[in-house]
């Protein structure tokens, strides 16, 4: 008997649970389609999220929060994220559970904290001189791992780059040496490297290059014109709690016999913010307020509650989304019951949208959206089965924290 022996690949994906989403699906006039930019129904809520985009980027929402309030499984989440997608597509996003507050790490304000300043962003843009050009020659200078003579390891390099107008020749490194190899640098490839800190950047395969594959995870780029040498601007988003860590961590060395803590200093936030805002007055840096959505509002205590209302005036502080699935509720601390938990000064602040149960026919679109976004191919009776699902428990069909499946 003779047997066949073949190997199976196994991989593990997984989609996220709103990655179909683009935005809030809405047309000129704030109408919102049937079903468009990966959202499905839930027009009211849709069109009123929209009115907010427009309060936000007008500048009218200082002071204030959104709440979104309705059954579990109703688009709560989705929504959240369509009005960061409609914000700009280098908005932060921050999506956490009220419950993740309360940890033995850290205390709960501090959690609030680094929550808000994770979804503020930093904008900024930097003049750094670079050597950009296309990879004509590239010749590694191998010796014997010191700590493995049956290895070997590049010592140094000789690179030449090209542009349009200019080639040099250039000496590098061991250590830029060794960031080509594992990043695969070949002849051939379109490369920026930054001359100070010696980052590499590899913007493509040149579309004069010999080497060329039908298939791959490149791009086919231009060659660059001009000078290889020469002063390029660059542009990118941090977080305020980026900037945090990076500045705590440049800490005395005392620091090294204290044990290691979660938690930034207040005057470590402060120079920081300091120095943020000099950047936005030289021009360098803007600020690009996020979204952070809280779920599970109605587990948020008296304490966490007085701190978010103080948080919302200030000036560094994201859009604030609560959302709650609760009627009236205890507020977690004291005796008294509120809308959702919620305390009724807070409860002035918000703006309140609410979410509506899917009908039958919304939770096959959605099954069927979710299903073409994970690249399934479901069967009609698959799909009518997740709908009679979808229809007792909404909740795990619908737009969850969860994916529809793992693959």
């Amino acid at each position: 008997m003779v047997g066949e022996i073949r190997e199976i690949a196994q991989t593990f994906e997984r989609i996220s649970a709103h990655s179909h989403i683009r935005g809030l699906g809405l047309d000129e006039n704030l109408r919102a389609k049937d079903i468009a930019d990966g959202l499905v129904g839930q027009k009211k809520a849709r069109e009123a999220a929209g009115i907010i985009v427009r309060l936000i980027q007008s500048g009218k929402m200082a002071g204030r929060g959104i709440l979104m309030a309705g059954p579990p499984g109703t688009g709560k989440t989705a929504i959240a994220v369509a009005i960061s997608k409609e914000l700009g597509k280098d908005i932060p996003f921050v999506h956490i559970s009220a419950s993740e507050f309360y940890s033995a790490e850290m205390k709960k304000t501090e959690a609030l904290i680094q929550a808000m300043r994770k979804a503020i962003g930093v904008r900024i843009r930097e003049t750094r001189t670079v050597l950009e050009g296309e990879v004509v020659g590239l010749d590694y200078n191998m010796v014997p791992n010191p700590y493995n003579p049956t290895q070997k390891v590049p010592e140094s390099a000789t690179l030449t780059l090209a542009t349009k107008d200019e080639k040099r020749t250039f000496s590098v490194g061991g250590r830029l040496a060794l960031q080509f190899i594992s990043q695969g640098i070949e002849v051939g490839d379109v490369i920026v490297i930054d001359k100070e800190t010696g980052r590499i950047g590899k913007l493509g395969k040149s579309k004069n290059a010999k080497k060329k594959y039908d298939i791959g995870d490149y791009e086919v780029v231009e060659v660059p014109a001009g000078k290889v040498e020469k002063e390029k601007e660059f542009e990118y988003v941090v977080t305020l709690h980026d900037l945090d860590e990076a500045n705590a961590r440049r800490t005395s060395i005392f620091s090294l016999f204290s044990p290691p803590s979660r938690e930034v200093d207040n005057e470590v936030r402060q120079a920081v913010d300091e120095q943020v805002k000099k950047l936005v007055e030289e021009g360098r840096a803007e600020l690009v307020p996020g979204v952070l959505f809280i779920d599970e509002t109605h587990l948020m205590d008296i304490e966490l509650f007085a701190f978010m209302n103080r948080a919302m005036e200030s000036e560094m502080a994201p859009i604030i989304i609560l959302a709650s699935n609760r009627g009236f509720s205890r507020i977690r601390g004291t005796d008294i019951t509120a809308p959702h938990g919620i305390p009724l000064d807070l409860l002035d602040r918000l703006l309140i949208i609410t979410t509506e149960p899917y009908s039958r026919d919304e939770i096959k679109t959605i099954i069927e959206i979710r299903a073409a976004e994970s690249g399934m191919m479901l069967s009609d009776e698959a799909i009518d089965r997740l709908t009679d699902i979808g229809v007792s428990f909404p909740e795990i069909i619908s737009h969850s924290n969860k994916p529809l499946c793992e693959t």
